[in-house]
């Protein structure tokens, strides 16, 4: 088989699709068609629709865009049909439906933000920073039934350093994502459009626990100061920037405001407090978790507020002593 011999169509959303639909057009892939999710209302009262970040850049290349409400509806069923595909290539969008993902002749293949069987979900690179994982990475699979169950046809490792945040792995994995497609395209030119692809169940270690990697909702995001420190560390850091860890401020009135932490120093100072208790530390502001130490905080955001530093929150606040998180 020849490059020129696949016909694409590429399915995505968000910025993280982008890089990898960027390097199939860039490359020369034929790209037929596009299918993203439908204009998103925005504003105050939703009377602006913001399009897809992969919207944007398919019609600055060009390329035809397919915006299904329901990918079962027969009319884009066959809209999609019409277009003539043998390949379809996913990245980060929606659970597809058999009539979709079995429509073209090699198939449809999923390029995932961890290295499968691990982390299959929703959220993978949250998950495994919030889970203290020092290593993530790129997984392309089949599609299947199920959800991200299907035979793996490469998977590529991506370090999570310390320092790290959901952030900073975001932008590595957007880019060695895009590579690995690439390589993924490779593979099945070579092959035919057959290339060898190994069922997960063979990537089971012996004994090895699984972790799941479900869609977070805001709920999920509540900080329990009553974990460790170092589970408190990594479960902000797996939430940062987007959609951020927060927890509620009990003044010394009582009153409650929500405050979201985006960044907490990797030392963990000693403070044998109870946990929630509000420190200082020099000029940052520190709070104790469950194990006697604290985590110190570098940047936070107060309800209606601006990010800021937590130096500079806590020149606005005199009686920090008296308050405390919960």
């Amino acid at each position: 088989m020849k490059k020129e011999d696949l016909k694409i169509v590429f399915m995505g959303t968000p910025e993280f699709a982008v890089e990898t639909l960027r390097a199939l057009v860039e490359n020369g892939y034929n790209v037929v068609a596009v299918v993203t999710q439908p204009d998103k209302p925005v504003g105050r009262h939703g009377s602006v629709l913001q399009p897809s970040a992969v919207k944007q850049y398919a019609q600055s290349v060009g390329l035809p865009v397919l915006q299904p409400v329901k990918m079962k509806d027969p009319e884009f069923v066959e809209q999609l049909r019409s277009y003539g595909a043998n390949l379809q290539v996913v990245v980060a969008f929606r659970m597809l439906p058999e009539v979709v993902w079995a429509m073209p002749e090699y198939g449809t293949f999923n390029v995932h933000a961890a290295l499968l069987p691990q982390y299959r979900g929703a959220a993978p690179i949250n998950w495994a920073v919030i889970n203290g994982e020092t290593r993530t990475g790129i997984s392309t699979f089949f599609l299947d039934h199920d959800i991200d169950t299907g035979r793996v046809i490469m998977r590529e490792p991506f370090d999570i350093l310390p320092d790290f945040d959901a952030g900073d792995v975001y932008d590595g994995l957007m880019r060695l994502g895009a590579d690995v497609c690439l390589r993924t395209l490779q593979m099945i030119i070579e092959a035919d459009g057959h290339p060898r692809a190994i069922p997960q169940e063979e990537l089971f270690a012996e004994g090895e626990e699984l972790h799941p990697a479900p869609k977070i909702f805001n709920e999920t995001c509540e900080i329990s100061w009553a974990r460790p420190a170092e589970a408190v560390r990594n479960f902000i850091r797996g939430l940062s920037p987007h959609p951020g860890a927060w927890t509620t401020l009990v003044g010394a009135d009582g009153k409650r405001t929500v405050l979201k932490i985006f960044s907490v120093e990797p030392e963990l100072a000693d403070c044998g407090c109870d946990a929630g208790t509000l420190l200082r530390h020099g000029r940052q502001l520190a709070v104790a978790a469950g194990d006697g130490k604290a985590v110190v905080v570098r940047e936070l955001q107060a309800a209606g507020k601006k990010r800021m530093a937590s130096a500079d929150f806590l020149n606005g606040m005199k009686d920090i002593e008296e308050c405390h998180v919960e």
